[in-house]
């Protein structure tokens, strides 16, 4: 669990305790005898060191036999906080509704132990049979020194966090039907990065729906987030929830992200904000296309280049020289590898080529919140006012001093964004109007929208026009080749601590179509997330 392992169903079939030799399971049921600590008194001098694999099975085995026979007061002095592991387990039982548990474990990696459960949970005269797999490690009580369960909430489901209840009933909300723009069903088996958007709908829209709820089993969270269900053990009836989503975008974007690890993309519809489309494929199962907040590298170039064309410092055709190099307040910054510099570019040259080196060269001419101001005042950006249905980042760009101001134009520094507010930018630049994108019909939406002003005309033409060159014959011109008509981009590479490979970032528009996407560790704009925007694109919806 520490690892971030996730609930999966578990084959039907168990093995019986293997011998000392060679890999296999241990089945503990719910009749298993014995009594006491399961683990041999410490030595006389206390035990030192990692437990041995050994003893990692032996204190394992203990615990899950005591935890099957809900033994909850064993079980808990197995571990290494009695007190919090008691409640839990207690809970587990009383107000998950679990009439029986039987526990397989795997031979231990290290102090490791991976293993599975199948519980019966009973609430009334409905029944129903939970499978799930989990982890655990084994440690040295730091008193006695003798092998104890490493305690913490995973332990006893691997989604639950510290402050979550497992809880069991009639649900509170009914469950929802999940529709499209044109009425068309999008199933969580079908659209599986649409699992963590459903339960946040169902949450705020299930009660108003016209469901009725069911009798399931669920994590209560103790934060704000929404409650995740994990049995239904008597089917409610489905509410429908309509949304702005295009089956066919859906369909494309699921397919894109599927082949790139860590992956992110979200499109819309540039003339109303509409979302059509949003896919993440991540390990840790989190929403990073509406709730991520990372630095997004050059892309941010579209939201600078307004900023110089409107303080008149150049404009489209106008001077934004390219050296190798370009040092503010003591930090240099650099182009990416192979950049040839270009003492005569124009800032649509520099922009098409992504020249770091053109935009810092631009930042003593600047005040320290002007970029800031052009994000929010034109963009409709960080100023945490978005309402689109469910909760959203709607981007960070902090009036910081120092190198960060020149960093800022580049995307790095503080600033930071995600695929729905960078396709936001991009459906802005198309359409040089701010309309915020919303996943749900306007009615559903509580207060205002958010507002800006938007582009000036001509501001709008020439970052149209520097786009268009972009996805033509600049950096984005290999992930797009074959995309014709109105169509234009930014490629971005964003530099992160500790990460050998930058995140790829890549945002495009076609027609009324914007597209914006992200790659963790995917290297260059082009190369990872690009091909997955063009995929989006090309699905017309």
């Amino acid at each position: 669990m520490r690892n971030g392992a996730k609930a999966a169903l578990v084959g039907g079939v168990f093995l019986g305790m293997v011998g000392a030799a060679g890999f296999g399971v241990y089945e503990l049921v719910g009749d298993v005898g014995g009594g006491g600590d399961g683990v041999e008194a410490a030595a006389a001098e206390k035990p030192a060191g990692p437990p041995t694999r050994a003893e990692a099975a032996k204190a394992a085995k203990a615990f899950f036999a005591a935890w099957s026979r809900r033994d909850t007061a064993e079980a808990a002095q197995l571990t290494d906080n009695a007190v919090a592991a008691r409640t839990a387990l207690t809970d587990y039982f009383e107000a998950a509704h679990v009439s029986h548990v039987r526990v397989t474990a795997e031979e231990p990696v290290g102090r490791t132990v991976g293993y599975a459960v199948e519980a019966t949970v009973s609430v009334g005269e409905h029944r129903g049979t939970w499978k799930y797999e989990g982890e655990l490690e084994v440690v040295r009580g730091e008193t006695t020194g003798r092998p104890l369960v490493d305690w913490a909430p995973e332990v006893l489901h691997p989604d639950l966090q510290a402050g979550d209840t497992l809880q069991a009933g009639e649900a509170e909300v009914p469950p929802i039907r999940l529709v499209d723009r044109a009425g068309q069903e999008l199933k969580r088996s079908e659209h599986p990065s649409l699992g963590p958007l459903l339960d946040k709908l169902r949450d705020r829209y299930g009660k108003q729906a016209g469901g009725e709820p069911g009798v399931e089993l669920w994590i209560d969270p103790e934060s704000s987030a929404p409650r995740q269900t994990l049995l239904t053990l008597a089917e409610g009836k489905p509410g429908t929830v309509r949304t702005t989503l295009s089956a066919a975008a859906q369909r494309a974007a699921e397919q894109a992200v599927a082949g790139r690890a860590e992956a992110s993309v979200v499109a819309l519809r540039p003339s109303t904000g509409e979302i059509l489309a949003v896919a993440d494929h991540r390990a840790d199962g989190f929403d990073a296309s509406f709730l991520g907040q990372l630095a997004p590298g050059s892309t941010m170039k579209i939201v600078s280049a307004s900023l110089l064309i409107d303080k008149g410092l150049t404009a489209a055709e106008g001077a934004a020289p390219c050296p190798p190099s370009a040092t503010w307040q003591s930090q240099t910054f650099n182009n990416l590898p192979g950049l040839a510099p270009n003492e005569h570019a124009t800032l649509a040259d520099s922009f098409a080529r992504s020249c770091n080196t053109a935009f810092v060269k631009f930042a003593d001419e600047l005040k320290v919140d002007d970029l800031t101001r052009q994000a929010q005042e034109v963009f409709g950006l960080a100023r945490d006012d978005w309402r689109i249905g469910v909760p959203s980042f709607d981007g960070r760009v902090p009036a910081s001093g120092g190198p960060d101001t020149a960093a800022a134009l580049i995307g790095q520094g503080q600033v930071q964004l995600n695929p729905l507010t960078l396709a936001s930018v991009t459906a802005t630049a198309r359409t040089g109007a701010f309309r915020q994108p919303v996943l749900v019909p306007r009615e559903l939406i509580d207060g205002e929208l958010a507002q800006a002003r938007g582009l000036a005309p001509g501001t709008a033409a020439q970052l149209r026009a520097m786009m268009h060159r972009t996805a033509t014959s600049g950096s984005a011109a290999g992930a797009l080749a074959g995309l014709g008509g109105d169509i234009g981009a930014k490629t971005g590479s964003a530099e992160v601590d500790g990460q050998a490979t930058a995140n790829s970032w890549f945002t495009a528009y076609r027609g009324d179509l914007a597209v914006a996407a992200v790659a963790e560790q995917g290297g260059r704009g082009g190369e990872s997330a690009g091909p997955i925007v063009a995929a989006v694109l090309r699905s017309g919806a």
